[in-house]
């Protein structure tokens, strides 16, 4: 499953992954006027939505040209595509409509089929359309008996994708070392909220996680399916936990991977998780260490944090030159963290070997040694995270955290927190507590989702999730009584199953997806043992 876990990878670092075999028989006029929840809005018969739920879907190819690498890959798993319409703002179905892509790797086992089950893999804005060719291999035998639905959500990908013209990827920066260069932070977010404003206001307000729960339930519906069940990553556990609050009675069977606790969720999803952050640094120090004669880092785990440190100091002084034309970035202080935190989501060897190019790399750099070429990976990291490349997700993803919840106002909370933070954690507390775009984003419209709803979901979790915390998935096994927890102790991973290479996890979210029937209790599987 490599191209799973670079997705899984990707996904992390730009933020940063369901009764026995009953086949539901589709009743469109059922799906179409089933009352929702009345925490789902408008969306049911009557209220203008009747055209969008019925509508005719033309399923096509999937490849757009001859450099769509996205389209091969799903015409090679044998998937088709079709768009979905959808409205702009749901409470106004007779305006403006947006097209939602979604791609179909339909069942094979067509006797036993149990439905559709709708793939996210996070973010927020991760792009979702080729993930059912990523994930049906993991799937084994549970893999024929489903629809796979990939979508990449409204403002995503080929979804009328939503760029703000940033020179920039994802917002999230270091504060750095002082007051100054947290100043400078607060006017170079401000900077991005106004650029977005000034580029997209006028559909910033309908970029949220409920408008995509509603978009998902109008698939549903056009699908001709009585229920959809879900596998979502991250982000996606969010999105997934909306959807079920959101539309009681419409979904089958639900796996939550990496989940976020929804009383947490926020713009400042980082804020709290700096233990976990310290935690995966640290045990991926140790392993550089066994590893000094490879990458230089020294031959201990202090050492190795030392050459940690002298790097982010270093770039405080003066801004730190890598690579070779083309790919020649420069990175200060407010940037250096954010590279070594998007190394430590995984502790896989293959992304254990990939930091650790990563911090040889800025090491020489801070010792003033001439530049070398990059691997295409880290090149593509820094492109990613430090040019207009990445505008699209890193435009996308404060739109949805900035739409759905409101952050604090006042610039001096957030220095407080960072002063606060930095004592015990000074590489990463000015990081997960420093100011962002949302900060000076206009007001959501809406409250956030509650949870109201008992759901029967599997919730998939690791102990040293170094992105959203083990404990956010225990709170919301405890918000959703009739949930299972399935627990990877000892693993710093954030997304498992079918990513991470877990038997024990794999097996058991497998049995669930083919069976329907959860675990007759919580499970911990054991990573050493897998």
């Amino acid at each position: 499953m490599t191209t799973l876990r670079a997705a899984a990878r990707r996904a992390s670092a730009v933020g940063l992954a369901l009764t026995a075999c009953l086949t539901a028989t589709p009743t469109m006029a059922t799906a179409a006027t089933a009352a929702p929840d009345r925490d789902g809005g408008a969306a049911a018969s009557g209220t203008g939505l009747d055209r969008y739920y019925h509508q005719r879907l033309d399923w096509r190819s999937c490849v757009l040209g001859p450099d769509d690498a996205s389209g091969r890959e799903l015409e090679k798993a044998g998937a088709r595509c079709a768009e979905v319409t959808v409205p702009l703002d749901y409470t106004d179905p007779k305006g403006r409509t947006l097209t939602v892509a979604i791609s179909r790797l339909k069942a094979t086992d067509t006797r036993h089929r149990v439905g559709p089950l709708l793939l996210n893999p996070g973010g927020p804005g991760g792009s979702g359309l080729t993930v059912p060719a990523q994930i049906r291999p993991a799937m084994k035998e549970a893999g024929a008996l489903y629809d796979l639905i990939g979508m990449d959500p409204r403002f995503v990908g080929r979804s009328n994708a939503l760029d703000c013209g940033w020179s920039v990827g994802p917002s999230i920066r270091s504060a750095g070392p002082d007051r100054a260069s947290f100043e400078r932070q607060v006017a170079f977010q401000k900077g991005l909220a106004d650029k977005c404003r000034a580029t997209n206001g006028k559909v910033l307000p309908y970029i949220t996680t409920r408008n995509t729960a509603r978009d998902m339930d109008v698939i549903r519906g056009a699908l001709g399916e009585r229920k959809l069940s879900y596998l979502g990553y991250s982000y996606g556990t969010y999105l997934g936990t909306a959807y079920t609050q959101m539309f009681p009675g419409r979904y089958d069977r639900v796996v939550l991977d990496g989940a976020i606790d929804p009383s947490r969720y926020n713009p400042r999803l980082f804020k709290g998780v700096e233990k976990e952050q310290d935690q995966a640094l640290a045990d991926w120090a140790a392993w550089a260490a066994a590893r000094h004669d490879t990458y230089g880092l020294g031959r201990t785990r202090a050492q190795v944090l030392a050459t940690v440190n002298r790097i982010v100091e270093a770039s405080s002084r003066r801004p730190l030159t890598v690579g070779t034309a083309p790919d020649v970035f420069r990175l200060d202080s407010s940037q250096t963290p954010f590279v070594i935190n998007s190394g430590i989501a995984s502790d896989t060897e293959e992304d254990r070997k990939a930091l650790g190019e990563q911090v040889s790399v800025l090491a020489k750099a801070a010792d003033g040694q001439q530049p070398t070429r990059l691997s295409a990976q880290f090149a593509a990291v820094l492109r990613l995270g430090l040019t207009s490349e990445g505008s699209p997700a890193g435009s996308m993803q404060s739109a949805i955290l900035c739409g759905d919840v409101a952050a604090p106002r006042d610039p001096e909370q957030y220095w407080q927190d960072i002063e606060r933070s930095r004592a015990a954690h000074p590489l990463f507390g000015p990081l997960t507590n420093n100011i962002g775009a949302c900060a000076f984003w206009d007001r959501p419209r809406e409250e956030p989702t509650q949870v109201r709803h008992d759901t029967p979901a599997l919730i998939v979790a690791a102990t040293g999730d170094p992105r959203a915390p083990y404990t956010g998935s225990v709170a919301l096994h405890h918000k959703l009584p009739s949930s299972k927890l399935l627990t990877l102790k000892g693993a710093n991973r954030h997304a498992i199953y079918g990513a991470y290479g877990s038997t024990c996890v794999d097996d058991t979210v497998n049995a669930y997806l083919a069976t329907g029937k959860l675990p007759a209790k919580d499970r911990t599987c054991i990573k050493q043992n897998d």
